[in-house]
């Protein structure tokens, strides 16, 4: 898949209409203001403002949400190289460092 696709597939985000969430909701609740920085073969950069809807109930960044967001930006570079189909993910490792509070910006990088 090239570059551009798999940019606007990561920066898309869905509305929420009344009562009715739409397909792939979640990952919309996690992805949306997502800016996709660099993308190249092999290597996407990501940022995006932690958001009040992504805190727990101590106030930082949910640990689920990084998770998911792990898993879906990793994915996009698995394309990035190639990839037709990235399948599911098996087992996910994930070093927290420290907390991120709401307002502060994040930038990972995920390299094949």
């Amino acid at each position: 898949m090239e570059a551009e696709k798999v940019k606007r597939y990561l920066e898309s985000s869905a509305t929420i209409d009344g009562d009715k969430l739409p397909s792939k909701f979640f990952e919309s609740l996690i992805m949306h203001g997502l800016r996709v920085e660099l993308i190249e073969t092999n290597r996407v950069v990501c940022s995006f403002k932690v958001t009040p809807r992504l805190l727990n109930e101590g106030n930082y960044l949910h640990s689920g949400a990084v998770a998911t967001f792990v898993d879906i930006v990793s994915s996009a570079a698995i394309y990035t190289a190639g990839g037709t189909f990235a399948g599911a993910s098996v087992e996910i490792n994930i070093s927290f460092m420290d907390a991120a509070y709401a307002d502060v910006s994040i930038a990972p990088a995920f390299i094949l």
